[in-house]
Parts: structure tokens; C-alpha cells; sequence
């Protein structure tokens, strides 16, 4: 049996084309009428929606908190009182703390201090422990950045000390709120039109509403640009993978617009160059597979402080040593991470060999070998491969019986909700726990794992219905013989940003073969006849399944992306395979 981490998607596969609605009509007054389509099967329903600009951006209305939180930092500023943004280890929170405090600064706080929880030690959010060894820095405002609606007993702790809270969040609320002074999280409010914004973007509103808050009591808005700090919004929005809806789309897109002008900051330009991207051509997805890895690096393996301290250098020098240090840290993730998956994949052939090839509702895999800070990505590519909600496990630190989890859901599963239904059940059972639909994080002592992985199965397999258990890849239909084109790969670049929620085009085809390669023995170059054009299309199969390898069929069906392919200065239109399927 191979290993199924590696031997492509398991299970049903469903292909759906996205239907486009006639609002697509309406929206040709401002693009081409094949991007007018593409935008309107994701749901764009005017022409006003389709320029991204700042503009566009409504405010974060509707919560009290934010005008709460927008006097108290105005108070801290006019006193001169010492600030402390604390971040959280992903790229969302270490972009959030970046932010908060070069705004905070750039606004006029003069003593503005960051720090950020270890994963190993402190665990997520503000904890006691972690309040305890920050109280002698003696603030006198503590502001949360991704972190802190769940953080009850740390916050109640800094309150007592006298420390007034401010917590900024996106995460979905337990039953009850900390004692902070305000907790500004639009997903306080069911249905609240900001409810997709990263915890970064939550930032962002904020610093806005201070502005204006030192605008109104000075007579004249400070001499700041806020939009000067929006590559760090669009790092942090596209790497938290929170879908992209029509704010956050404004965001990334005016933060990717900076980065190209080469207006970017000097950490995070540094960070694009280790890469080894071109700014000027950077687009969503090099934030989110190329970026925000090498700053997550440092949470998982390390200490987010280096991430922090990358991003708010302002010497170009000292900013490539620390981008280099986060490169090497995402070299030894990487090979953490494969050793992992390989693990894994043996625990999942083991099961599969149990169950006689049945994959179970939901997976739990641990091993006390593992990495604490890379049972994510773990979990993540086992629901990739798998499509069953997945947990991964792991101790804090060799020989600890203090065990942390993560874990992944499949589209229209929720698993924080399912996580609450199991603690319901199973009172005692977690820790902690806490997250979102697709994501979550649960900590728990190793003697209760096994209980665990049977209790998880079991509510899972109760909620989930067989419908959601199918895996849908949705496409945009066919291409016209002559829409092979440059200009139409550079069309839907520009139509961007894509990422969650907002997928890249999708095409489907069939094709005749006319020639084929294999590269580096795992990647497939492709001479294809499409019905009715006459020149050939080239293409290129990143990782391809053995199979097609080893026998590429004459006739196939293909769901590919068209995208524009840069080398030595010249560019044209490239054909990108992500499934193919004998015709």
C-alpha cells in the first residue's frame, strides 16, 4: 500500500463547474467580459467592487470597543504612558505586532515595547505565566494583537496588576468575555460585515480609529499615512488564510500595489529577496507560499521575536541578516516537516490496514517524537491528501506529558464547533481548545491522546454528513481556442488578489497529447493540441502522480490555471496543470 501522504487525494472526487451569475453583464463596463465572468462566479456583484482601493474601505463599525480602545491609546499617547503589544506566534499575530507598533509610534507613542508568547513555554494567547514575566516591564496599556478573547485568567491577572487591556482579535468568542477594557473582534457580532478580517487587519481599523481619535481632540489629523503600513496588512491577511472577501481584498491589494511601487518595508523587502522574488511582479499567493513560511519559521521553531524584529528593521543590512536567519530556520521546518509526513503516513497506512482500506470520519495522529510547532502543517497536508477533519499531536518538549495539538477541517465542517460538542461530551478531556471553522488548537496530557482520538472519531462521524465527506474542486469551465493567450494571463493577474475564498481560475479541458518530458524525474513539460486551435499549448505538471509519469495517456482531461510565466526578462502565457485525468 503506498503511503497516502504521498500518493495523491484519496476518496470521491466531485468536479463542479462554478455557475456565473447575470451580474457578470454589469460588471463588463469595467473589465473584459471573460474576467467579468471570473469574477462574478466569486461573487463581485458590481463594478464599484472590482476597483480595489482604499477608498472602498468601509470602517470597522458597529463595536463599541473600538472607540473605547481609540481614547484609551489616545490617553496613553497625550501621557506618554508605556505601551506593550503583544503578538502571537503565526504570521498573522508577528505582522499584527509589527503593525501595531510602528502605528503606535508613527501616531506619537513614545514608549511602545512588543513581545510575543513562546509556543513551547506559554502555549497560545496571554497567559499568567506569560503576564507574570512581562509585568516588570511596568506597562501601563497592554494591547493584545490575534490573541486574547479566550485569555481569561492571563488577562484577569494584568488587570489586577493594575494594567488596562485592550485586546485585538479575530477569533470566535467562547460564552464569555475577559475583564479587559475592551475587546475589539468583530466576530463578537454574528454576521458583522468585517468578520473575515485577520487579526492583522483588526490592527489596522484600529490605528484608523486612533487617528481619528487624535484628530478630533488636535483639531487636524496627525501628518501619518496609515496606508504606508499596508505590506504588512497584505502579509498577514494572505498568510492567516482568512477568505478574501471585498475588505480584505482592498487590503492585500493595496499592500501588494506598495510592495511593487518598491515602497515596501525594509524587513519585509528583505524577506521577498531571500525568496528570491521579484517585487515589482509579487503577487497573493508569493506572500502565502514564499513569505509568510519563512516568518512563521521562527514561531514554530524558534522565538517570533526574530520575525518582529525583521519586520520592524529600518536598516537594509540588518534586515537581510535577519531574513536569512528566518530562511534558515524554514530549511530545518522543511525537513522537520518531511520526516514528519512520512510518520504520519505510516500511523495512516497502519489504520487504513486495520480498517481494510475504510478511511474513519476523522483522524488523530501523534507521535512523541514529533515537533510541537509543526503538527499543523502535519495535520493540514494529511486533510489535503486525506479530505477527513485531522488532528495532530505532539509533547511541548521531549519526555513532557504537557501534549499540544492542531488541527485542520474540510470546507463546510466546523471544527471549533466540534471541538465544543467533544469538551461537552467529554468534559476534562481538552485542556484548552480554541480556533475557527477550519482550523483549531487544543492542548491536552499525553495519557489522554488515545481517548481523544476515539472521543474526536466519534463526534465527528455524528456531525459530519456524507455530502461535505465528498472532495468538490470547482472549476471555471473550458477556454476558447484563441484565449491561450499572454493578454489574457495578464487580465486575470490583475483581477486579483486570489487566496481563501476568492480561488485562482480554474480551467477544464481535454487535449490531445503531442509530446511529453519529465523533469527532475517529477515533473511532467507537455506539448497538447486543444480542439480547434492550431497552434500547440504548452504545459507544465508540477509534481505529478507517478502514474502519468511513468505513462502519460494520449487523450486528457486537464483543470489547470493560466498564469504568466517570467524568465530572463521575456514572459508568456503558461499552461499550469493541478489535476489531469485520463479522456
Amino acid at each position: 500500500m503506498k503511503d497516502p501522504v504521498s500518493a495523491g487525494p484519496t476518496g470521491s472526487l466531485s468536479i463542479r463547474q462554478r455557475a456565473v451569475p447575470a451580474a457578470a453583464i454589469a460588471l463588463e463596463t469595467a473589465v473584459p467580459p471573460r474576467i467579468a465572468r471570473l469574477l462574478a462566479a466569486r461573487g463581485v456583484a458590481s463594478a464599484g467592487e472590482v476597483e480595489l482601493r482604499l477608498a472602498g474601505l468601509a470602517p470597522l463599525q458597529g463595536l463599541a470597543p473600538l472607540d473605547i480602545a481609540a481614547r484609551r491609546l489616545a490617553d496613553a499617547i497625550d501621557a506618554r504612558e508605556r505601551i506593550l503589544v503583544v503578538g502571537d506566534f503565526d504570521a498573522d499575530g508577528a505582522t499584527g505586532a509589527a503593525l501595531a507598533a510602528r502605528g503606535l509610534r508613527a501616531l506619537g507613542a513614545v514608549d511602545v515595547h512588543y513581545a510575543v508568547p513562546d509556543r513551547q513555554r506559554h502555549g497560545y494567547g496571554l497567559s499568567p505565566l506569560l503576564v507574570g514575566e512581562l509585568l516588570p516591564l511596568a506597562p501601563q496599556v497592554l494591547v493584545t494583537v490575534d490573541q486574547g478573547t479566550s485569555s481569561h485568567a492571563g488577562i484577569e491577572r494584568a488587570v489586577a496588576a493594575g494594567v488596562d487591556v485592550l485586546v485585538t482579535d479575530h477569533h470566535l468568542p467562547g460564552e464569555s468575555l475577559p475583564p479587559a477594557l475592551a475587546v475589539v473582534n468583530p466576530n463578537l457580532q454574528r454576521g458583522h460585515a468585517h468578520a473575515a478580517l485577520a487579526g492583522v487587519g483588526v490592527v489596522f481599523h484600529v490605528l484608523a480609529a486612533l487617528r481619528a481619535e487624535l484628530a478630533r481632540r488636535r483639531g487636524a489629523p496627525p501628518p501619518v499615512q496609515l496606508a504606508s503600513l499596508l505590506d504588512l496588512v497584505a502579509l498577514g491577511t494572505v498568510a492567516d488564510l482568512v477568505p478574501l472577501d471585498h475588505a480584505n481584498r482592498i487590503l492585500v491589494s493595496e499592500g501588494l500595489r506598495r510592495i511593487r511601487a518598491g515602497r515596501a518595508s525594509a524587513g519585509l523587502a528583505a524577506l521577498i529577496e531571500s525568496a528570491g522574488r521579484d517585487p515589482r511582479q509579487l503577487v497573493a499567493g508569493d506572500l502565502g507560499f514564499q513569505i509568510g513560511p519563512r516568518l512563521n519559521a521562527a514561531g514554530r521553531l524558534d522565538d517570533m521575536t526574530l520575525g518582529i524584529r525583521c519586520l520592524l528593521s529600518e536598516d537594509a543590512d540588518a534586515a537581510r541578516a535577519l531574513a536569512a536567519q528566518l530562511s534558515d530556520l524554514n530549511h530545518e521546518r522543511r525537513a522537520l516537516q518531511a520526516d514528519m509526513e512520512r510518520e504520519a503516513g505510516a500511523i495512516v497506512e497502519g489504520l487504513l490496514a486495520r480498517r481494510e482500506g475504510a478511511l474513519p470520519a476523522a483522524l488523530v495522529v501523534a507521535d512523541p517524537g514529533w515537533h510541537a510547532g509543526v503538527v499543523g502543517l502535519v495535520a493540514s497536508r494529511l486533510v489535503e491528501r486525506l479530505h477527513r477533519p485531522t488532528i495532530a499531536l505532539a509533547p511541548v518538549a521531549e519526555g513532557s506529558n504537557d501534549w499540544r495539538g492542531s488541527g485542520r477541517s474540510i470546507a463546510g465542517f466546523h471544527l471549533r464547533d466540534a471541538l465544543v460538542e467533544l469538551d461537552r461530551r467529554h468534559s476534562g478531556l481538552l485542556d484548552r481548545y480554541g480556533g475557527h471553522a477550519m482550523a483549531a488548537g487544543l492542548a491536552i496530557a499525553g495519557e489522554r491522546v488515545d481517548a481523544l482520538a476515539t472521543a474526536f472519531e466519534t463526534v465527528v462521524g455524528d456531525l459530519l454528513d456524507e455530502e461535505t465527506l465528498e472532495r468538490v474542486v470547482w472549476t471555471d469551465g473550458p477556454l476558447e481556442p484563441n484565449e491561450y493567450a499572454l493578454e489574457l494571463a495578464h487580465a486575470i493577474e490583475a483581477a486579483g488578489p486570489f487566496g481563501q475564498a476568492f480561488a485562482e481560475p480554474l480551467f477544464d479541458n481535454e487535449f490531445e497529447l503531442l509530446d511529453r518530458r519529465v523533469l527532475k524525474g517529477r515533473h511532467l513539460k507537455l506539448r497538447l493540441r486543444a480542439p480547434g486551435r492550431a497552434r500547440p499549448v504548452d504545459a507544465i505538471w508540477f509534481a505529478a502522480p507517478t502514474a502519468f509519469l511513468e505513462d502519460t495517456p494520449a487523450r486528457l482531461r486537464l483543470l489547470y490555471q493560466l498564469v504568466v510565466e517570467r524568465w530572463q526578462g521575456l514572459e508568456s502565457a503558461c499552461v499550469q496543470v493541478r489535476h489531469g485525468f485520463a479522456a
